[in-house]
């Protein structure tokens, strides 16, 4: 083997590993036909402030607290909150996306809530909270499992760890 084959060897051995490494540490979960991007997921405790000097850190805290005038609003909004980014292939027909959820107090019974798109974009939000006397009552949420469907057909999903 020449110097210059070695060279060229290694490059395509170097670029082979690092595209492998790439997508391997990709976190987008693909179905058929939809993809969920990211699970952004923030935990409100009000009577716990955050004590900091970066302006930053408090941003989401005051932007979900922003309008509770009385103790007992404030108090109400402790919870948690969940924003997941997802895509879909087809944006001519509505899809539905369903948070599942389980929290401490209740044991394994699931509670779901869900949101209906007429509207598709290039890229979509959806915004699910458990806060209020709901999460008050049954605790902190422990399992999650987020499911973009169509009708009756699920074209992705993705869960939380201890959710199975």
């Amino acid at each position: 083997m020449t110097p210059t084959s070695r060279s060229i060897l290694l490059r395509l051995t170097t670029l082979v590993l690092t595209v492998t490494t790439l997508v391997s540490c990709s976190s987008t979960t693909v179905g058929n036909g939809a993809s969920i991007s990211k699970v952004k997921y923030y935990h409100l405790v009000p009577d716990k402030p955050i004590i900091s000097m970066e302006p930053a850190l408090n941003f989401e805290r005051d932007y979900l607290l922003y309008g509770a005038t009385t103790k007992a609003e404030v108090m109400n909004r402790g919870g948690h909150y969940y924003t997941i980014f997802w895509k879909a292939q087809d944006r001519t027909q509505p899809v539905t996306v369903r948070f599942e959820y389980r929290q401490a107090n209740s044991g394994l019974s699931n509670k779901a809530l869900q949101e209906e798109v007429t509207e598709l974009g290039m890229s979509n939000t959806a915004h699910f909270q458990v806060t209020g006397d709901e999460y008050n009552k049954d605790g902190r949420v422990t399992a999650w499992r987020v499911s973009v469907m169509r009708g009756n057909d699920e074209l992705v999903s993705k869960a939380s760890f201890l959710w199975n």
